[in-house]
């Protein structure tokens, strides 16, 4: 019997374009938070009102670890198309409710609970996105090329990022204060919502990785079993999936914040440097995932950490020095290279912890646990922190500490141990048992759907 083969570019596209669409309506909401902030959550002080909206930016993050795991159990049991599905049509319902919600001025309480549903969609969304996303890419990645066509999970997040940058500076830039306040500021989400449709249409007529196909027929998911048998290996994802979060979340969705409050930059500063250094990162990405299939995913994550807490201290004090669009943009773009050479291993990197059958449910564990303590409400923490200490050093306190974690858990990874044992297993081809099986796979995963 021949086996129809996807074309492996086919499932880059599937993962990436619901990625990027939910990470593009992610930070979009977290860099307009200032002008939100006045809409849904009026208040005579200006601190509460940000506070309650970028309280809600993170209240999605408590439903993703639930969410997360739910979803990535029927990713491993039904498949993966059929979780990618689902998580992008709850993305497209989510980013509609914010888009077209009534202000609080219109229909009062009403309004903020709106928006917070919105964002509880939206986490949940998010929750089944990663752990779907870049087991269907590492499953459909030919032998040796795991690093780069992980990558791609990074890279769309970088698509995700950049546009949802590009469009704040345009927003920033085109509009006045009164006009975004008014109804500008629909307009991203308005236009997030023309990509949902499309992914939804590309993911439904994916088919599953034969890998996954041949694991379903005699494996169970079991949480246990991931907690007993791999220990270590959760407590290298979480370490790595807590130091992405985090930089992410300093760097890029808090940095618009800091810029104008701390360092009192224009509105449209921090956008147009996080557009060019977004530009850097997205070329970098998928390189570095690609120089990590041929020199290993281990040393390039450990010097890039190493030398992102060395340099992390001298940056802020530099820039707090000489608060200028200049140092702003030298500062982001060393970040962007060090950034990129974590990011372009690393999903492959967790990938290969964690064997066919439970990768989803494991990757999505350890991935929203981190994204959700230590990811999502990174925003609050520091706008609280700056605010009540003073302290304009409080984003390179709260980083540093994160990435001596990502650097000391690799001290834990095996990479030639792990990834070579799964890289056999995985990628052997099957034997005509195996291809006698793969019908059944198809009929049970299809009745899932």
């Amino acid at each position: 019997m021949a086996i129809k083969k996807e074309v492996p570019w086919k499932a880059v596209v599937a993962s990436t374009v619901g990625n990027a669409l939910e990470w593009y309506d992610f930070l979009v909401y977290g860099y307009l938070s200032v002008i939100i902030a006045k809409q849904f959550f009026p208040a005579d002080n200006p601190v509460t009102s940000m506070l309650l909206t970028t309280a809600t930016f993170g209240v999605g993050f408590v439903v993703r670890p639930i969410a997360g795991i739910a979803i990535g159990i029927y990713a491993d049991r039904a498949g993966r198309k059929a979780a990618l599905s689902f998580v992008i049509l709850l993305m497209f319902v989510s980013t509609a409710m914010l888009a077209f919600s009534p202000t609080y001025s219109q229909v009062g309480i009403l309004a903020p609970i709106i928006v917070v549903c919105s964002r509880i969609l939206q986490g949940i969304s998010v929750g089944g996105e990663f752990g779907s996303a870049t087991a269907l890419l590492i499953e459909y990645a030919p032998p040796g090329r795991r690093g780069f066509y992980g990558s791609w999970q990074m890279f769309s997040q970088s698509i995700g990022v950049f546009l949802a940058t590009l469009m704040g500076a345009l927003l920033t830039s085109v509009f006045t204060t009164e006009a975004l306040s008014s109804w500008a500021w629909r307009i991203p989400f308005l236009l997030g919502l023309i990509i949902g449709p499309i992914g939804f249409y590309i993911r439904r007529n994916l088919q599953e990785p034969e890998i996954f196909l041949k694991e379903v027929q005699h494996k169970k998911v079991s949480i246990a079993e991931i907690f007993r048998r791999y220990p270590a290996e959760l407590f290298v994802s979480f370490a790595l999936s807590a130091v992405t979060n985090i930089m992410v979340y300093v760097l890029i969705a808090y940095l618009p914040i800091y810029a104008v409050q701390s360092l009192k930059t224009s509105l449209n500063a921090p956008f147009i440097v996080l557009t060019v250094s977004l530009l850097v990162r997205m070329a970098l990405v998928p390189y570095f995932g690609h120089l990590s299939d041929k020199i290993g995913r281990k040393i390039i994550m450990g010097v890039a950490l190493t030398l992102f807490a060395l340099l992390i201290y001298p940056a802020f004090i530099w820039l707090n020095m000489y608060p200028t669009t200049t140092s702003l943009l030298i500062m982001e773009l060393v970040f962007a290279l060090l950034m990129a050479a974590t990011l372009g291993p690393v999903s492959a990197t967790l990938a290969e912890l964690f064997p066919t059958h439970m990768r989803s449910t494991g990757l999505s564990i350890t991935y929203n646990l981190a994204a959700s303590l230590l990811g999502g409400f990174t925003p609050f923490l520091l706008t609280w922190l700056v605010a009540k200490t003073g302290d304009k050093l409080m984003p390179a306190h709260y980083l540093v500490g994160f990435l001596i974690l990502g650097a000391v858990s690799l001290l834990f990874y095996k990479e030639s141990d792990i990834s070579t044992a799964l890289t056999d297993r995985d990628d052997r081809e099957f034997s005509e048992k195996d291809v006698d099986l793969v019908p059944q796979a198809c009929q049970s995963v299809r009745k899932a759907n």
